[in-house]
C-alpha cells in the first residue's frame, strides 16, 4: 500500500463520517468576552477547549448564535456548541440547533459550573432542576424540559456571606483551583462519551467525584 493509497483511505473516512447526521448536541456554557475566559462561570467554554484540543478538532464555526463544530464520539456525530449568547440566555441557541436537527433534550448534554459542589468535583445527571443556575433555567425554559443530561463541574462556593455571587463566579481561579479545574477537564472528557452512548449513570460511578 502506498503512502497515497493510506490518504486517499482517511479522506475517504472522513467524508463518510461528514455524511452521518448529527444527532447529539454537547453544550458548554460561558460568556463570549475575552474578560470572562478564565471565571469560574466559563468551565463549560473551558472544557469544550479542553475537549476539541485533545481530539483535534476546531469550535469556531458561527451558527445558532454560537461557535460550533463537530465531531464523532463512539459512531455518534455530535454538535459541541459554545453560545454567544451569553449565560442567561444560553437555551435560545440551544434550541436552535435542537430544532434544526430534531434532536430531543435527553440528547443535549449540558456542561457548566456549579457553586454548590467543591472546586474540581464532578456530578453527572440525566436530568434535574436548574438549582439556581441560570443558563439552566434558560434551557429549560426553551426545551420545555429537564430532562436532558449535564455534566456539572464543582467551582466552589462563596468564601464569606458577604461576596456578591456574581462577582464570585466572574471571578478568576486561583493558581492551586486551576490545577484542579484541569483534572476535572480531563475526567470530564472521559466521561462524555459514556453519557453519549446514553450511560449517565456509569459515567457518574466512573467519573463523579
Amino acid at each position: 500500500m502506498s503512502i497515497f493509497d493510506i490518504f486517499d483511505g482517511l479522506k475517504k473516512e472522513r467524508e463518510a463520517t461528514a455524511a452521518e447526521p448529527i444527532t447529539f448536541i454537547a453544550a458548554g456554557l460561558g460568556n463570549p468576552e475575552e474578560r470572562y475566559l478564565r471565571t469560574r462561570h466559563n468551565v463549560g467554554f473551558q472544557f469544550m477547549d479542553y475537549f476539541s484540543e485533545k481530539h483535534g478538532f476546531k469550535i469556531d464555526r458561527a451558527k445558532f448564535h454560537s461557535l460550533t463544530g463537530d465531531f464523532t464520539v463512539g459512531g455518534v456525530r455530535v454538535l459541541f456548541m459554545k453560545p454567544e449568547t451569553y449565560m442567561n440566555s444560553s437555551g435560545t441557541a440551544i434550541r436552535e440547533a435542537a430544532d434544526f436537527y430534531k434532536i430531543p433534550p435527553e440528547r443535549v448534554l449540558v456542561i457548566h459550573d456549579d457553586i454548590s459542589l467543591p472546586t474540581g468535583k464532578l456530578r453527572i445527571r440525566k436530568k434535574g432542576s436548574d438549582g439556581g443556575h441560570n443558563g439552566l433555567k434558560s434551557i429549560i425554559y426553551q426545551l420545555g424540559s429537564d430532562a436532558f443530561p449535564r455534566i456539572k463541574i464543582g467551582v466552589g462556593a462563596k468564601p464569606s456571606p458577604e461576596w456578591d455571587l456574581a462577582d464570585w463566579v466572574l471571578s478568576n481561579f486561583s493558581e492551586g483551583d486551576e490545577k484542579l479545574i484541569f483534572d476535572a477537564l480531563s475526567r470530564a472528557s472521559e466521561a462524555l462519551p459514556l453519557i453519549v452512548s446514553g450511560d449517565a449513570d456509569a459515567a457518574q460511578n466512573k467519573y463523579g467525584s
